[in-house]
């Protein structure tokens, strides 16, 4: 039976700004940027993974304030994802500080900034983009 890899992502915006994260590929060992992401654990639900996810990447805490998209990825690595984004909205330009030893860094970038990073996944500007574009559904949509 094929078991797709259930994935959380964190779209926080600031000022026009996103905010990123810089690791290191584990499939390449390339640098790359993306969301405050990860997968889902045991007992929680999708919106709780992604403020688990964005805290352990960035040490940020908020609440997400609606469901982006459900995005489905047959990846290069060979892995299947589904992903599901959250959008946050940040008050201020908060400095992160990740407490994920996997995270190199965490930073807010502008959109041109981000067409120009070596991205993670073509979902990450995807999901920037659906955002900008308006794209938003109640996270009530997701039985809990």
């Amino acid at each position: 039976m094929h078991k797709p890899n259930v994935t959380v992502a964190a779209i926080v915006t600031c000022e026009d700004k996103f905010l990123l994260v810089k690791e290191r590929d584990k499939h390449t060992g390339e640098i790359c940027y993306n969301q405050p992401a990860g997968h889902l654990e045991a007992n929680e639900t999708l919106a709780e993974a992604a403020c688990r996810e964005l805290i352990e990447e960035t040490g940020i805490s908020l609440n997400a304030s609606h469901l982006v998209g459900i995005y489905n990825l047959h990846a290069a690595n060979g892995f299947h994802y589904m992903r599901f984004s959250f959008a946050f909205t940040c008050p201020e330009l908060y400095l992160p500080s990740p407490q994920d030893n996997d995270i190199l860094s965490a930073d807010w970038f502008s959109i041109e900034q981000i067409r120009n990073l070596p991205l993670r996944s073509p979902l990450v500007l995807k999901c920037i983009e659906d955002h900008l574009a308006g794209q938003a559904y109640p996270l009530s949509l997701i039985y809990q």
